[in-house]
């Protein structure tokens, strides 16, 4: 009898593995059509406001000023190296020795481990895919085709762009399509001075704002879930206490929680997805306390996996049975392969002397972009595929100067603001190789008795000859726009810093070389679904969380109609 009442107690409709960006958005869904859906995360409870610990905290009150002390840093080489991990925020990154893995080659992997995840930490920047990017790999070849295109993610990119608030102006690009737009943030002088300037010179490279989550102006939904206009104050990574930026957190969890079918379990460690190889179906997740190490099993009809790219294929190669020797749905092979990121190596810095009678308002959480213009629609390039640009311009002097008391000679020191600066980076298409893999390590384990794994991710001369074409492009552009006192430079940061990390259970047409089909649901395991970054067949150009949500929402309304079909039981 107590066990089949544990059993009870422990059965629902749904579960979603991890409440991050993906996570957060098929808890909400879910839960809104009505399934009762328990929620993992591994890491510790974060609550909306409750737990931003340093949202107004004043500069002055942290003992460095921002910075960490050294012993930090020489403990927490990886993340330190995160642009965001300092000590208004250290506490939403996990530290390296907490959470060890193994680099074949180097590798970062920058992670937050609470509820919520990496979406109290990203950098909000929300571009659609065009059609040339989910036909680019079925067209030049590489990877393998989509099983979707553009027509099929639109209505699904309006869907969550409406909810979550996205700022951004319709530009007319089908290299990047408009959306579902609040209010634009607005380019300062000298950006609007350089865009006109490169557009001259370049009349097929359109510079545009940004497209950011950011609320500036909040719909009636927004202000009923209790956000308010971004205050453009540049401490996203505290944790916003107006709820402006889009987090799970802010939006996706508390619209769930209101239905009344949200069970949020935190400090739960993801062991592995529970096959029942005579059913022939996963029939619940086996579930580690991260603090009294007791094992627990959950079970229901539909398992949605969102537990970030790399611990998604973990779970999944830790998920074997006597069907599945290899990792869940693994009979070809390509669980964990084909992974991919973001080239973030490429940067330029110049300085502009126009406009010294001009400033700007705030701190806009947001750059100006151009679409890529590399191969978009035919092979052209002696590298496959392209990269986005960014560049953004403020003034040099601010605050350099220095003087002993606040006041008149303060403000004096300070009013020679010099030249402006101008900074531009790439963020680069990088191809899906096999080579390019994650797998388990036979030995090793971490403190919950979880395989390490083991990431052996690298460059390649593709990557080389698209960073020295964005580097040789990016100058000719700057120099076209008046800029002077350029300077390239290649980061050779180690993949992962960027933060963009995906594939590994690939969609596909062909179960012979994908994991996942058109709907994100598993081809061997069809009550499974991965919607993270971990399902991308390709990268594109453009900052990738957009795309998650979308699939995941389409990915949910379709598992739910399967349902009510009786083809998923």
């Amino acid at each position: 009898m107590n066990n089949k009442k544990q059993t009870a107690d422990h059965t629902f409709d749904a579960i979603v593995i991890g409440s991050g960006i993906s996570g957060g958005w098929a808890a909400k869904e879910l839960c809104e059509k009505g399934l009762k859906t328990l929620v993992l995360e591994r890491g510790r409870d974060v609550k909306h406001l409750e737990d931003y610990p340093t949202m107004h905290t004043p500069p002055w009150e942290f003992p460095l000023r921002g910075q960490l002390p050294l012993s930090v840093k020489e403990e927490n080489p990886i993340v330190s190296r995160c642009y965001a991990f300092k000590d208004d925020a250290d506490h939403f990154f996990v530290k390296d020795k907490e959470h060890p893995y193994i680099q074949e080659k180097p590798f970062d992997w920058i992670r937050g481990y609470q509820v919520g995840g990496k979406s109290l930490l990203w950098a909000r920047q929300v571009q659609r895919w065009s059609k040339y990017d989910f036909e680019g790999p079925g067209r030049d070849g590489f990877a393998v085709d989509w099983p979707i295109r553009y027509e099929d993610v639109a209505p699904w990119y309006s869907y969550v762009e409406r909810f979550i608030g996205v700022s951004g102006n319709k530009d007319g690009l089908d290299t990047l399509p408009d959306g579902e737009f609040l209010k634009p943030w607005e380019m300062n002088k000298v950006e609007r001075d350089i865009q006109e300037r490169i557009l001259a010179a370049y009349p097929e490279r359109k510079f545009v704002i940004g497209r950011c989550a950011h609320l500036t102006e909040p719909a009636a939904h927004h202000l009923e879930q209790g956000r308010g206009k971004c205050m453009a104050r540049s401490l996203c990574q505290r944790g916003c206490p107006f709820g402006a930026y889009f987090s799970s957190n802010a939006s996706t969890l508390p619209a769930a929680a209101v239905t009344g079918n949200l069970t949020l379990r935190s400090n739960s460690v993801v062991h592995s997805l529970i096959h029942d190889d005579a059913l022939g179906k996963v029939t619940g997740v086996r579930v580690i306390d991260s603090e009294t190490m007791e094992t627990t099993e959950f079970y229901a009809k539909v398992i949605f996996v969102n537990a970030s790219a790399l611990n998604s294929n973990l779970i999944l190669l830790n998920s074997i049975s006597d069907r599945f020797p290899n990792g869940l749905g693994n009979d070809n092979g390509l669980l964990g392969k084909f992974i991919a990121f973001h080239n973030y190596r490429g940067s330029i810095s110049a300085s502009v002397d126009r406009h010294l009678d001009s400033y700007y308002l705030g701190r806009r959480p947001t750059a100006v972009m151009l679409p890529n213009f590399r191969n978009v629609k035919r092979q052209e390039m002696d590298f496959l595929r392209g990269y986005m640009s960014f560049y953004s311009a403020g003034r040099k002097g601010w605050g350099s100067a220095r003087n002993e008391e606040f006041g008149p000679g303060f403000k004096e020191a300070n009013s020679n603001l010099g030249d402006w600066s101008v900074y531009m980076m790439m963020q680069g298409e990088t191809i899906p190789k096999e080579e390019s893999q994650v797998y388990l390590d036979p030995e090793q384990t971490d403190k919950w008795g979880m395989p390490l794994l083991r990431v052996d991710v690298g460059y390649d001369e593709n990557d080389d000859k698209s960073l020295n074409d964005f580097l040789e492009q990016g100058v000719a552009m700057l120099e076209k726009a008046g800029c002077h006192g350029i300077t390239t430079r290649d980061s050779k940061q180690a993949p992962g810093l960027d933060i963009h990390e995906m594939g590994g259970v690939r969609m596909g047409r062909d179960p012979a070389t994908s994991m996942l089909n058109s709907f994100n649901q598993m081809h061997l395991c069809k009550n499974v679904f991965v919607t993270d970054g971990a399902c991308m067949t390709s990268t594109g150009t453009q900052n990738p969380s957009i795309t998650y949500m979308a699939l995941t929402a389409r990915a949910v309304n379709y598992a739910v109609e399967e349902l009510k079909k009786g083809t998923i039981k």
